[in-house]
């Protein structure tokens, strides 16, 4: 798990600085759109609306934009888009399980953009199940270090339901049953320790070990899925070491 969840955090960290900003954007104001139609526009109510617009202003989107896409899902004005929630699963290179998660408005879209991004880079979409049951639904709060221990981090989220805190390098993962993330954000919040994000995701059960080659294989094809406008996580069962990320990132 360390190998993905490294490759994860620092994945994300150059998605805000680089080129892609944009569509990173947009990805996070749709979640905050779909939030608020879901559990209405108070964020105070909605701890899914709560968590969307945290995560969206700690990648530095505009307030206004947020107020927006508040205001349009739930109904408070007027525009918003009919999104829905597709899940897709597929294999990428090396045996790589896949786990794509759509928000949009044209399915026939996305399901075009997924097919094409897997098969032109040595994936394939599988059957309905196949690939879903070797991941576990789980809350995962990213906490940047700051001088805190792991043991700071763990006395402050234990009693809230955590599972484990995992050491990701500049940062700490979190991870809950997917009921228990809100106690465990607050936990944190209530002890002062600030995060990143806190958010529901799909973590892998078992894990297929990566070489360079293969790594390289199946970050092109997670980078080709995540540049379609309709995907909005991707979730994959790999591991990669140490010392294969620090060849990649050379």
């Amino acid at each position: 798990m360390s190998g993905h969840s490294k490759w994860a955090t620092t994945k994300h960290k150059k998605a805000a600085l680089d080129a892609k900003r944009g569509k990173l954007f947009a990805k996070l104001i749709k979640n905050i759109e779909v939030a608020a139609r879901t559990g209405g526009p108070d964020p105070d109510a909605n701890p899914t609306l709560f968590d969307a617009i945290f995560k969206a202003k700690k990648n530095s989107v505009p307030n206004d934009n947020i107020e927006r896409a508040r205001k349009r899902g739930g109904g408070l004005e007027a525009g918003g888009a009919d999104w829905q929630t597709i899940m897709y699963e597929g294999y990428a290179p090396g045996g790589v399980a896949v786990l794509i998660e759509c928000l949009t408005d044209n399915r026939n879209r996305a399901a075009s953009e997924v097919r094409v991004a897997l098969t032109r880079n040595g994936g394939s979409l599988a059957d309905p199940g196949s690939v879903s049951y070797m991941f576990n639904r789980k809350g995962v709060v990213i906490v940047p270090k700051n001088g805190l221990s792991e043991d700071d981090v763990l006395v402050a989220v234990l009693e809230a339901g955590a599972e484990e805190v995992n050491d990701l390098g500049e940062s700490f993962e979190v991870v809950s049953e997917a009921g228990d993330l809100v106690p465990v954000r607050k936990a944190l919040q209530e002890a002062g320790i600030d995060y990143d994000s806190a958010e529901s995701s799909f973590l892998p059960t078992m894990n297929v070990p990566l070489d360079e080659d293969g790594a390289r294989k199946v970050f092109r094809l997670i980078d080709a899925l995540e540049d379609s406008d309709d995907v909005q996580n991707v979730f994959a069962n790999f591991d990669v070491s140490d010392e294969v990320m620090e060849k990649l990132d050379a």
